[in-house]
């Protein structure tokens, strides 16, 4: 039997989560299929086929699945499912929709933010927002599986895998699409970016907090983001918020800055390659995780790193 990974795309380019969820996959121990669900998505079907790792892509192309809605992915899953062990979704914000679904329709329990595979049974995950992890071993004939993209590296390109076009199931008009308002920056997406600058309620102000953090991460060409306290005091917009109510991310450098560490931030970022802390409290949690730590005052010390850049 085989393994059934769903890409993420925007029906143009692959999505580096896929890659990632894809170095889960290839540990489960069987070859693994590639499902692209989309409308005129064949430049992600060959995007697909180059990575290293993949026996065979699966196309589907129907105007169902232009927009990635549950209900219509979630029934050509199902459709397909009989010939697999293990379906497999990135934890992102489209995986985590469409995955309960499936897990619902096949009536199995679904193992969600998986961040090890031990065998093809049994899984880690993190629990208590990160502070244990839970080794789970599912009975399901089929297993239903969220990666949690930050703890795998991307596979690399260098496969030749076939390219198959699968019948679309059909859209069961559960949903439609409205439509869909896009943030463009031109700073990197948060969860891709290989540099994070994340400010804490320590900013006091959003003035402060776009006056202070912002010329720095350009200066880095890093993403912005920020902690739970931040936002909710509106220094900053909800999607650049980090931490388990936020976005998990990994990158190589993150620092942050007037941030304590409660734990719910740090289940976000832990996983970082490598941090920094930047508190005039010289007893904040985040100093205990940190690799480097500096004390002082923030409104000085960034711009000061500004400068030195």
């Amino acid at each position: 039997m085989t393994t059934l990974l769903i890409a993420e795309h925007d029906n143009q380019s692959l999505s580096e989560q896929t890659a990632k969820a894809l170095a889960a996959a290839t540990k489960l121990g069987s070859d693994v299929h590639v499902l692209v669900a989309g409308e005129g998505a064949g430049s992600v079907a060959e995007a697909a086929a180059k990575l290293e790792g993949i026996a065979k892509v699966l196309t589907a192309d129907d105007a169902a699945y232009a927009h990635q809605l549950a209900e219509p992915l979630a029934d050509l899953v199902v459709k397909l499912a009989g010939d697999y062990d293990a379906i497999v979704f990135a934890a992102t914000t489209t995986g985590k929709n469409v995955a309960p679904r499936v897990a619902a329709l096949l009536d199995v329990m679904q193992v969600s933010d998986v961040t090890g595979v031990v065998a093809a049974d049994t899984f880690e995950r993190p629990i208590y927002a990160g502070n244990a992890i839970q080794t789970v071993k599912s009975k399901d004939a089929k297993k239903v599986i969220t990666v949690r993209t930050s703890a795998f590296q991307a596979a690399g390109e260098g496969g030749s895998a076939d390219i198959a076009s699968v019948d679309a199931a059909g859209d069961p008009g559960l949903s439609s699409f409205v439509e869909e308002k896009l943030a463009h920056s031109e700073r990197p997406e948060l969860t891709a970016a290989k540099i994070i600058l994340s400010g804490g309620r320590a900013l006091g102000s959003k003035e402060k907090f776009d006056e202070v953090i912002l010329p720095l991460a350009d200066k880095l060409g890093a993403a912005v983001g920020a902690s739970r306290a931040a936002v909710d005091a509106g220094y900053a917009p909800n999607d650049w918020q980090v931490g388990q109510t936020g976005k998990v991310v990994a990158p190589e450098l993150y620092i942050a800055a007037g941030i304590s560490g409660a734990i719910q931030h740090l289940a976000g970022m832990k996983d970082s390659k490598v941090i920094v802390a930047i508190n005039k409290d010289e007893e904040a949690p985040i100093f205990q995780i940190a690799d480097y730590g500096l004390v002082g005052d923030l409104f000085q010390i960034l711009p000061e790193m500004k400068d030195k850049l």
